[in-house]
């Protein structure tokens, strides 16, 4: 797992200094897939782009399975159907926002590459995407 730079900052703020992060109290996250790590920085240029893309968007208290170090989805993810273009996704991130910018990022790679084109509609079972704390 890799938690971007703003997220462990707004972790540490909130640990050491009491800040709440404003996206704490948002009942809802959302998956979003990418064709490479988008890593430290929280980048969303790798993020997929295929024509009907959009993040899904999921309630936090139900999302994910807590098995201790590990937390995984806990139901079927599916993204919407491609109607045209391509995309490779190797890795998946939990943000903040529906689209653009987002004010959180927990990110992984997938267990296999997702190949996406015309009629395809990318899915992860439960239990597919998973966070470890390291």
């Amino acid at each position: 797992m890799s938690a971007s730079n703003t997220t462990e900052n707004d972790v540490l703020k909130m640990i050491c200094q009491g800040i709440d992060p404003a996206w704490r109290a948002s009942a809802t996250g959302y998956w979003a897939l990418f064709t490479a790590d988008p890593g430290e920085t929280g980048s969303l240029a790798a993020e997929c782009d295929y024509t009907s893309y959009a993040r899904v968007a999921q309630t936090k208290a139900t999302a994910w399975t807590d098995a201790g170090s590990v937390f995984s989805n806990a139901a079927l993810v599916q993204w919407p159907q491609c109607t045209a273009g391509t995309n490779d996704a190797t890795h998946f991130a939990w943000v903040s926002s529906s689209s653009g910018a987002t004010s959180y990022m927990l990110s992984g790679a997938l267990s296999a590459t997702l190949s996406i084109s015309n009629g395809i509609q990318p899915q992860a079972a439960a239990g597919q995407l998973q966070l470890t704390a390291d």
